[in-house]
């Protein structure tokens, strides 16, 4: 069971699809197992196994059949849940689609270089991956169900440290937490003046007749959806930031919006159609320019701030941060940056931006650089102070230093253990058949009994 665990956590959210072919070029797919009543496709098994080969796994020569069973694992599981009425909301799936693509975007530098990367808008990528990431979270949840009231004692803990021979404790790598105080450039009046003087004339042209789709092309500063005529695609609420989200959830047939500012700049909006919870709408954006000279005005901000804090013993920089910081993700718990990937604010060194860790790299823990550029992935600029809070070395897991994490693996350990059990008696109760071209799979569970050939 501890094999579900490892997809649920490592699946990332984007993975290359791949189509089976006939010699004479026809696509072709067929079931190779059946569970309940969901089936497992060839495809799918070719999709996993191709996930394997680009995470770096060894392949061996039945890798298919390990891949399968894990498929077996996770088709019974969801296969129960929909057999035990369990439920995921659609606000947690937008969350965790966000949590993931914040972490992607974060790992690629910006949303313009993960849409160009997948060659599809951001929009299109969650649409994509929307139903993928609810059946993983539905799994989650019958999971958690199945072990609800879990809990293990210290003693637990303690013993099953102990049955893990030295040389195979958890390595664990150096990991860092980075805390933050940023400083956005202001827009003057008269440059936001120009920009919705802009938003303004296009608007007009668009209620003379004009093509709102061309005007997109031609003007519309959101470059991920100007190519495609300003159209974002199936969104729902809480996709999109309030002021736009108020605005478009408003219109009717074709109607084109007001103009609404948000904090990336002007919109105006045209709806295309709606279905259900969601909406497809396309819009231009036009963003007031940033002047050098209120960049520079962020720096100076910010090496005054940073001047305070080293000659003033009661402005700490978690106090600096809340009565300074432009950034409201972080300014209200200390400046301290999260990690999108994990919840936590613990970072190993390859899950740090490359503008974060360049700058850390030397510093000592307790240390705050000197102000250094900041762009935000949408375009936003401006500069921000880092603190190194901590840095931890690479070391094999040891009760004193790492009794959380411990705990952690010994709970996971009792929970799969239970789990096991659980798909145990299912698996005798459940109607599951599996092509003969995997009847010779040396699986770890009996998925093959002879009264279901």
């Amino acid at each position: 069971m501890r094999i579900i665990k490892h997809i649920l956590l490592t699946l990332v959210l984007f993975y290359s699809a791949i189509t089976l072919y006939s010699q004479n070029g026809v696509a072709v797919d067929r079931i190779i197992a059946v569970i309940g009543s969901k089936a497992i496709l060839q495809s799918d098994l070719e999709n996993q196994y191709l996930q394997y080969l680009n995470q770096g796994y060894d392949v061996k020569e039945d890798m298919r059949c390990f891949v399968l069973e894990e498929l077996l694992y996770q088709t019974l599981l969801t296969n129960q849940a929909e057999l035990d009425s369990v439920k995921i909301t659609d606000a947690q799936v937008e969350s965790e689609l966000q949590r993931r693509l914040r972490y992607f975007i974060n790992q690629i530098g910006s949303e313009k270089k993960l849409e160009e990367y997948y060659k599809k808008s951001i929009a299109e990528i969650k649409n994509e991956f929307r139903e993928l990431v609810k059946e993983q979270l539905i799994i989650q949840s019958l999971q958690a169900k199945i072990t609800e009231g879990v809990k293990i004692s210290p003693a637990e803990v303690k013993e099953f440290y102990h049955s893990i021979p030295s040389d195979s404790l958890p390595l664990i790598s150096s990991e860092i937490e980075v805390a933050q105080i940023v400083a956005y450039a202001s827009i003057p009046r008269e440059l936001k003046e120009i920009a919705l003087e802009k938003i303004t004339s296009l608007r007009e042209r668009i209620i003379k007749g004009e093509n709102f789709s061309t005007l997109a092309v031609l003007y519309s500063e959101d470059q991920g959806s100007a190519k495609r005529g300003g159209e974002l695609g199936f969104v729902s609420k809480s996709d999109l930031v309030p002021e736009f989200s108020a605005a478009a959830f408003k219109l009717k047939g074709n109607e084109v919006s007001d103009i609404v500012e948000s904090e990336y700049g002007y919109h105006i909006i045209q709806l295309i159609d709606r279905k259900g919870n969601q909406i497809n709408v396309r819009h231009i954006l036009i963003k007031p320019a940033t002047s050098p000279d209120e960049i520079l005005k962020a720096k100076e901000r910010l090496e005054k701030v940073h001047k305070d804090i080293l000659t003033h013993d009661t402005l700490t920089f978690s106090l600096a941060a809340q009565l300074y910081s432009d950034d409201k993700t972080t300014k209200n718990n200390g400046g301290v940056i999260v990690n999108p990937a994990s919840s936590s604010p613990q970072f190993e060194i390859e899950q740090l931006e490359p503008s974060v860790f360049f700058v850390i790299d030397k510093m000592k823990v307790g240390e705050i650089s000197q102000p250094v550029p900041f762009k935000t992935p949408d375009g936003r600029e401006g500069y921000r102070l880092l603190l190194l809070k901590s840095r931890t070395e690479p070391h094999r897991a040891t009760l004193k230093d790492d009794y959380a994490r411990i705990q952690n693996f010994a709970l996971s350990e009792k929970q799969n253990k239970i789990i096991n059990k659980w798909i145990a008696d299912k698996i005798n109760v459940t109607h599951i058949r599996i092509n003969e071209d995997y009847t010779d799979c040396k699986f770890t569970n009996p998925w093959i009994v002879e009264h279901r050939k």
